[in-house]
């Protein structure tokens, strides 16, 4: 049983921390001020091919899999970019697998390579305002009119949905009391973002992450061609749920980088601040939330890779990922928070930059499923407990 990143995936993380060492704490001190999505840090990405990694080849991509992806963007938000370098490009690398996995041939090669190329930029609109994690009871229609769909509805938290080109999008297709399985009915489109038209797109202010909009849209009598569905009408949730261990795996990576962006500067802080004669890293108070920092997220970081091998094996992966991401964002906000007193009146000083790794490690802690409905899947789906909701 070897442990070890292959030499790839070790040429991997490196090249990726050398494209973001070109975007430095200035830079994102800058983007989380100003807001304003991170062209240049995208199109930097886009220019080495990273974008698709995890696209196939004959569709523009590099065709890893989700491990390469993970050791990807732990190195992004390990860099310092945080979760506003690593949401940027994030979508890229999951969003579209249900295109990769269930579109025609046709939408492939019309789909991926304006992404893969960062020609286009796509978000993902699942989520609703009264429905949250309950994706069966999803409100957002989509009525069939001869060659094209007519879609009517809201979504919330739709990251990007300011700049992007595409959306691919969940929407009823069958009224839900005329299906036997409410799973059913659902039906997936990725389509282009008519933003300003049939679509108002209203910006949510928030509190992390301000580079990386957030988003209500609002449809009202969107368009949609029939060739733009993936797959069969009605069959969407399945094939959405396709996409969204490797989303939790993602997310975990990411949260062990962010995690390890703070540990590092706590431990050069510690190093370098001189109390009372001494460093005060010499403090047993000091080191041990921070040795206890690192092996949580050390463990955070094996089971990411465990969930991504699994996946890539075509192996179950449901508790691996899940725990991936509980685990990891679990062990990210305890780092950020530790980082911020280990500076102490510092820490929250925006020039030290860890009040924004706080701010952003709630970000992988409450989205996209909740710490607790985690805990509710690892109860009922691994010790068989009887479900609780």
């Amino acid at each position: 049983m070897n442990f070890r990143l292959s030499e790839d995936q070790e040429t991997i993380r490196e090249t990726i921390l050398g494209i973001c060492s070109n975007f430095d704490d200035e830079y994102w001190l800058n983007r989380d001020k100003k807001g304003g999505f991170p062209d240049d840090f995208y199109k930097a990405f886009a220019k080495d091919g990273w974008l698709g990694i995890c696209i196939p080849e004959n569709y523009g991509g590099s065709g890893l899999g989700i491990t390469e992806a993970c050791v990807m963007m732990q190195a992004i938000a390990e860099s310092g970019a945080g979760m506003s370098g690593a949401s940027a490009v994030h979508i890229n690398i999951f969003g579209l697998n249900p295109v990769v996995v269930f579109a025609n041939d046709e939408q492939r090669k019309r789909m991926l390579p304006p992404i893969a190329k960062g020609e286009a930029k796509a978000c993902f609109g699942v989520t609703e305002p009264n429905t949250g994690l309950n994706t069966t009871q999803l409100k957002t229609r989509a009525v069939r009119k001869g060659d094209k769909y007519v879609v009517d509805g809201q979504k919330v938290w739709i990251s990007t949905a300011q700049v992007a080109d595409k959306i691919l999008l969940l929407a009823r297709t069958t009224p839900l009391d005329e299906v036997n399985n409410p799973a059913d009915g659902l039906s997936l489109f990725y389509t282009d973002l008519d933003r300003g038209g049939r679509t108002s797109v209203r910006e949510i202010e928030k509190m992390g992450r301000k580079p990386v909009d957030s988003n209500e849209l609002f449809f009202d009598g969107l368009e949609v061609p029939v060739e733009d569905r993936i797959g069969q009408e009605g069959k969407g949730f399945r094939y959405i749920l396709h996409g969204l261990n490797p989303e939790r795996a993602l997310l975990g990576a990411e949260s062990v980088g962010l995690g390890m962006a703070a540990l590092n500067r706590a431990s050069t802080y510690a190093k370098e601040r001189i109390v009372f004669n001494r460093p005060i890293g010499m403090n047993q108070g000091i080191q041990h939330p921070l040795a206890k920092n690192w092996m949580e997220l050390e463990a955070a970081r094996l089971m990411v890779m465990q969930a991504a091998w699994q996946y890539d094996n075509d192996l179950p992966c449901g508790a691996a990922s899940n725990a991936a991401k509980y685990l990891g964002a679990e062990a990210c906000r305890e780092a950020c928070q530790t980082a911020m007193m280990t500076h102490g009146g510092f820490g929250y000083a925006k020039e030290y930059h860890v009040e924004r790794f706080v701010r952003e490690s709630f970000v992988p802690w409450i989205a996209p499923v909740s710490p607790n409905m985690i805990l509710c899947y690892i109860a009922e789906k691994v010790l068989g407990l009887p479900k609780s909701y």
